[in-house]
């Protein structure tokens, strides 16, 4: 049986903490950031983390990780 390939978009975009969360970074935080209200750009700057059903969905994206 051959091994399982990793989705590499998914690698970076996502990874995992030591309890086996999955974590991602903020959206809307890479250009036309002079017409964003300064709240939202702080919002974007913080990781957050996958709801459950998502996150098995990275899982089986990302066999090794």
């Amino acid at each position: 049986m051959p091994k399982m390939k990793t989705k590499r978009s998914a690698a970076k975009r996502f990874s995992f903490t030591a309890s086996g969360k999955v974590k991602h970074g903020g959206a809307n935080h890479r250009h036309c950031l002079t017409a964003k209200a300064k709240t939202a750009k702080v919002r974007a700057r913080a990781t957050g983390y996958l709801e459950p059903g998502d996150a098995h969905l990275v899982k089986l994206m990302m066999p090794y990780a």
